[in-house]
């Protein structure tokens, strides 16, 4: 997209001066970015993939909803909002997106000093991961209002067999038999993982806001890496708040890379779970439900279970949702998330002392 068209699109929102220059930010997987520098200040300007978020009107109203509501917490508790929380900027119409033909943009502020980091290195990032999400989670704990499913049965397994069984029904890429053995893994945990999803679906885990994206880069940090706010609020969505812990722990802990090639350097590292459980209970803990934090441990196997299934179900679908570098790459990343799943699997008490203390 020319620079002239960019510039045509900013012009539609309620920026505070005049646009000085537009550059693109990072290489997005679902949105393009660009930082829109005014005379003044500068922010965020997205284009969003409505084919990944088919209700983009529903997604920023969702976003709305919540950055308001943290505002107000921040505000209360003498923080400063505008560094503290997301703020989203309307059009000069006052919409929370603009519309051209098929895209939507929304643009928010740009939050000076910033820095994010990509990997928890380091056992204070990993702590500071988890204080995060947990204080993103106890603020909103007391939020009750619905929010919209932009992503249609995220994190939900019952939907997910749904899609499993089709999948292995028209076996599309002709690769089922090449896979019995992957295919019994997942079948093989499939009524415990019901069994968890279950208890969401009768209340037993109740319904919480859920940012559904927990990675570390996900969160803004100042030049001491203390936690100034979560970003990438596209996903958030009512769910069981255990999906971002465990979420978190998928991406946090595992040793190796999620799509790694040698499955002996794929394990999940059990001090960097201790440390990320830490920061989270430390600012969670409070406004958690006695089954929440009996399960807390539980949904780190559960959520890198179902990247296992859905990894192995786009291979067997002909690699239609997953981008990939080579043929059998989700087949690789399956394997790898398999693998790390065992490791949970084999240090789960260990885990689950971790969360009691």
């Amino acid at each position: 997209m020319t620079n002239t068209n960019l510039r045509s699109i900013a012009e539609h929102f309620a920026f505070d001066a005049s646009i000085v220059d537009i550059t693109t930010l990072g290489q997005g997987f679902i949105n393009d970015t660009y930082i829109v520098t005014t005379e003044k200040s500068r922010y965020i300007l997205q284009r969003k993939n409505h084919h990944i978020f088919p209700d983009v009107p529903a997604m920023m109203d969702n976003i709305e909803r919540v950055t308001t509501h943290l505002k107000a917490k921040v505000a209360a508790a003498g923080g400063d909002p505008i560094r503290e929380v997301l703020t989203v900027v309307r059009t000069k119409e006052g919409e929370l997106y603009h519309r051209e033909g098929d895209n939507y943009w929304a643009a928010s502020l740009y939050i000076e000093g910033s820095v994010t980091h990509d990997k928890a290195d380091t056992p204070r990032l990993a702590y500071m991961g988890g204080r995060g999400i947990g204080k993103f989670q106890a603020m909103l704990a007391d939020f009750t209002e619905p929010l919209a499913e932009v992503i249609k049965g995220f994190h939900n397994i019952r939907w997910r067999f749904e899609q499993w069984d089709k999948a292995l029904a028209e076996d599309r890429a002709g690769r089922k038999a090449s896979v019995a053995a992957e295919i019994e893994q997942i079948e093989r945990r499939r009524e415990q993982m019901l069994a968890f999803w279950e208890m969401v679906e009768q209340g037993v885990l109740p319904m919480r806001v859920t940012h559904n994206d927990t990675k570390l880069s996900n969160i803004l940090f100042d030049e001491h890496d203390e936690v100034l706010c979560v970003i990438d609020l596209d996903t958030v969505m009512s769910s069981t708040s255990l999906n971002d812990f465990g979420d978190a722990i998928r991406s946090y802990t595992n040793r190796g890379a999620e799509d790694d090639t040698d499955l002996g350097r794929v394990s999940m590292d059990i001090e960097t779970f201790r440390h990320y459980a830490e920061g989270y209970l430390e600012e969670r803990g409070a406004t958690m439900s006695a089954s929440e934090r009996e399960w807390l441990a539980f949904s780190a196997l559960y959520i890198t279970y179902e990247q296992v299934l859905r990894f192995l179900m786009d291979y067997i679908d002909g690699d239609s949702y997953y981008k990939i570098a080579y043929p059998t790459h989700n087949l690789v990343r399956a394997r790898a998330q398999h693998k790390l799943l065992e490791s949970m699997e084999e240090q789960y008490e260990a885990m689950r002392e971790i969360c009691r203390q």
